[in-house]
């Protein structure tokens, strides 16, 4: 048998697995990507076909284009990865939630004949997103990159920046506008690097250094097949789009958390402070019991994305919902891995600590609360939307009754009336803090509820969420304290 018909046959077993096997060799390949060993530096090419062969991609294609199109495993293989090493979770996750999705949903025929299979082989090429712009972050009517019809198709023009694997991706989902008639067209376009997709520039970033950055000039001819028809009138498939990748932070908390707190523990119990080990001081036993909450509330996340949601379907009816899981999950990474490094001391600011991951932790954790859309921003949106959905009632009335946030209040005896006020704009990014804590309380009692877990977890997990929302009504207060005038 030749090596092209062995790997054939590969993905055709892999295709055909039961799940807890096929997330069983996700787990395997995922071993040699461990982030206590494996070099910060851009993935090789050898090493992502390592793990396409071992079938990250499958999940999110089609069964008919030698997929396995399961919503489930594309969460659970960003969670087998990320407990591993987060950066390679997120970029399986950018190649799977932001990229290949669009053309999986919205492609026509033709484009799905020629693009997908080619990530079905063993060795797969990597795709992008395209759409942040220099002078146009996360608004999008500002985006300055055109397209024009030509003979035989498009011709897309403009420049991108920050985009995730800018300089190694083949493939790309462009976004791009046309003024005309006084009105405004947008199209989305699959591109392919050697359409007219340039790298111009690489940035250096702080951590995920398993990922590139930079800025990309384009100047493409596409056919005209490559046109995505998801709507041209304004962004609204954008916001599905981001949607995917919002929900699927909660599988890479999840996983992240899950070594992190095993890690912190050990770590903690090892080191010896004179007879005791570091365990025994109190502080320490608290940080360690906020990483073991960080993990539950993340858990609790991801069971509702995996339980209510459907990535191979249409977000938007969950916005609110994921902008909730995308505060809450971030905001959980970045401050246990403050918790870890603190535990780790003066070794936990040392990259390539043969004692902790917890510099790389800290580093590769803190941009989540950023890209993807910053949780200000998000979480006066939340606060909006939930505004916009109980005129004449207060808000703490409107959340009482709410089905993503209601079983938390008299559960967890929340009084949230410190929100039924006039919200600035100020007020509007703390509301949908409090708003988004007060979504994931009620998503802890769903997880104990169906998945059987030990109470007392859940409810020390409630605990830390209730202690976020009254630093939220804290803050408040010095909003007001603060003012001018006051």
């Amino acid at each position: 048998m030749t090596e092209a018909a062995d790997a054939r046959t590969s993905v055709a077993v892999l295709a055909s697995l039961p799940t807890e096997e096929f997330v069983a060799g996700i787990e395997a390949a995922a071993v040699r990507f461990d982030a206590a060993t494996y070099p910060q530096r851009e993935l090789p090419a050898r090493d992502w076909a390592a793990l396409t062969g071992a079938g990250v991609l499958l999940p999110v294609l089609p069964v008919e284009y030698g997929g396995r199109g399961s919503h489930v495993e594309m969460c659970r293989v960003v969670e087998v990865l990320a407990e591993r090493n987060l950066a390679v979770a997120v970029h399986t996750a950018i190649v799977t939630g932001l990229a290949l999705r669009p053309v999986v949903r919205w492609a026509g025929e033709e484009t799905k004949r020629e693009v997908l299979p080619l990530f079905a082989a063993p060795v797969a090429p990597t795709a992008g997103f395209a759409s942040t712009e220099p002078g146009c972050g996360s608004a999008m009517s500002g985006l300055t990159t055109t397209f024009e019809e030509v003979e035989g198709g498009y011709r897309i023009r403009g420049r991108k920046h920050w985009q995730a694997l800018s300089a190694t991706a083949s493939w790309w989902v462009v976004v791009a506008k046309r003024d005309r008639d006084g009105g405004r067209e947008y199209g989305w376009f699959v591109v392919e690097r050697g359409d007219g997709f340039r790298t111009s520039e690489r940035y250096e970033a702080l951590g995920l250094k398993v990922i590139d950055y930079g800025v990309n000039d384009i100047d493409a001819i596409v056919p005209a097949h490559r046109r995505i028809d998801v709507g041209a009138g304004d962004l609204s498939s954008m916001v599905d789009i981001y949607l995917s990748g919002r929900a699927l932070i909660s599988a890479l908390a999840c996983g992240f958390l899950r070594r992190l707190a095993r890690e912190a523990r050990a770590y903690a119990d090892a080191r010896r402070v004179g007879r005791s080990p570091l365990s025994a001081i109190g502080f320490v036993r608290h940080r360690l019991e906020a990483v073991d909450a960080a993990h539950t509330v993340c858990a609790a996340l991801d069971h509702y994305v995996r339980t209510r949601l459907d990535l191979t379907a249409d977000l938007t009816p969950a916005f609110p919902c994921i902008q909730a899981v995308k505060i809450v999950a971030t905001e959980l990474m970045v401050s246990s891995a403050n918790h870890y490094q603190q535990l780790a001391g003066g070794e936990g600011y040392r990259n390539g600590s043969p004692t902790n991951i917890a510099a790389q932790a800290f580093l590769d954790s803190r941009v989540f609360t950023v890209f993807d859309g910053t949780n200000d921003l998000l979480g006066q949106q939340l606060a909006q939307h939930c505004l916009d959905r109980s005129p004449g009632r207060s808000l703490s009335a409107f959340l009482a009754d709410w089905e993503p946030t209601a079983p938390a209040v008299p559960a967890h005896g929340l009084d949230l009336r410190f929100l039924d006020r006039e919200l600035a704009q100020e007020h509007l990014v703390l509301a949908g803090r409090a708003i988004a804590y007060t979504f994931a309380a009620a998503r802890v009692l769903q997880w104990a509820r169906e998945s059987g877990a030990d109470a007392d977890r859940a409810r020390r997990a409630a605990a830390f969420l209730r202690a976020d929302i009254d630093r939220v009504r804290v803050e408040f207060d010095l909003l007001d304290d603060l003012a001018p005038g006051s």
